[in-house]
């Protein structure tokens, strides 16, 4: 950043605010996908935190470095996010089937996927020298759902330390308290994450031998409606998750008996799957084709989270409007 950058910026210079917020735009954005678990609003908070930094550019005095300014606006407007009475969960979605009984009802129903395609953009995401994961594996599904479990202090806390790498003092700086709260907070959000939070050597790497064949053989078996050849790819206590619906299976009697109801009601029905990838996992877009009509329509996105050579958990996000966001199209002929 030049002082020049900043000073015309400052006189009302808009291409100078770009060029001094660009490099940070698609960081700021994961960063609040991390803390709201909702790409749409992360989007709007990304939205809000530029126009906020836009604003208040005089106020920014250089103490900080101008990514710390702009990820303590960022923090604080996700913040006022959550704790705003008029956001709420999506509601459940009414399934055109009666469902079995689930093996639980989750809570974290607002959860959506999050494309690897705007990972690659992010130019630097390199975390600092006390963070404690790395980058990618700081957006895998299992991380942010847990997330989604702590109070937003302490998510937001968590976040800043130990996936960015912020010092503890710089962290007090951007939420406004203590240093001796900011360790206090970190401390509790740890040890509660740990308990929403799948090991991490559970989970495959992006890259590993698995994780090539076993999406395309998953594809195979979902389009054929073929419920034993799912089953067969599954781990003994894999998940199926169904946000925004709270219905989640576990095991393979479960995951089978669901997909038994589902397969009765899918009939002629037909899907074409789409391949992808989102929160570092391998992903299909989902499209639904009703019988005598040549387009399929989007039916959500699906998500895999490998481990070994089977599948750890099913994510089946239902929201039609998902597909967009990654880059697929609106219909499949």
């Amino acid at each position: 950043m030049s002082q020049d950058t900043l000073e015309r910026a400052r006189t009302g210079d808009e291409q100078a605010f770009r060029e001094l917020v660009e490099p940070h735009r698609h960081e700021l954005r994961l960063h609040c996908y991390r803390i709201l678990g909702s790409l749409a609003d992360a989007e709007d908070m990304l939205q809000e935190t530029l126009l906020a930094a836009w604003r208040g550019l005089d106020g920014f005095a250089g103490r900080a470095s101008l990514r710390a300014w702009l990820y303590r606006i960022a923090t604080n407007r996700c913040l006022n996010a959550l704790r705003d009475a008029g956001r709420r969960p999506p509601p459940p979605p009414s399934p055109p089937f009666d469902p079995p009984e689930p093996t639980r009802r989750g809570d974290v129903t607002w959860l959506q996927p999050y494309p690897d395609a705007l990972l690659d953009q992010i130019v630097d995401s390199t975390p600092g020298p006390e963070a404690r994961y790395e980058s990618r594996e700081a957006v895998e599904l299992a991380f942010i759902a847990g997330l989604q479990h702590l109070p937003p202090r302490q998510a937001a806390t968590l976040v800043l330390r130990d996936v960015l790498g912020y010092p503890a003092d710089e962290v007090a700086a951007m939420l406004g308290t203590s240093t001796t709260a900011v360790k206090g907070a970190l401390q509790r959000a740890r040890a509660q994450l740990r308990q929403h939070r799948a090991a991490p050597e559970d989970v495959a790497r992006p890259g590993s031998p698995q994780d090539g064949d076993l999406p395309r053989r998953f594809a195979d078996a979902f389009t054929d409606g073929d419920i034993e050849g799912i089953i067969a790819l599954l781990t003994d206590d894999a998940w199926l998750n169904m946000p925004p619906a709270p219905h989640e299976y576990q095991g393979r009697a479960a995951i089978a008996g669901f997909f038994t109801v589902f397969g009765a009601w899918r009939g002629r029905r037909r899907f074409r799957l789409i391949a992808t990838r989102a929160n570092t996992h391998p992903a299909f877009g989902c499209y639904l084709t009703e019988p005598g009509r040549p387009a399929a329509h989007p039916a959500g996105l699906l998500v895999l989270t490998p481990r070994d050579d089977r599948i750890h958990a099913i994510t089946w996000f239902l929201g039609t409007d998902l597909p967009r966001h990654f880059g697929l199209p609106a219909t499949v002929t």
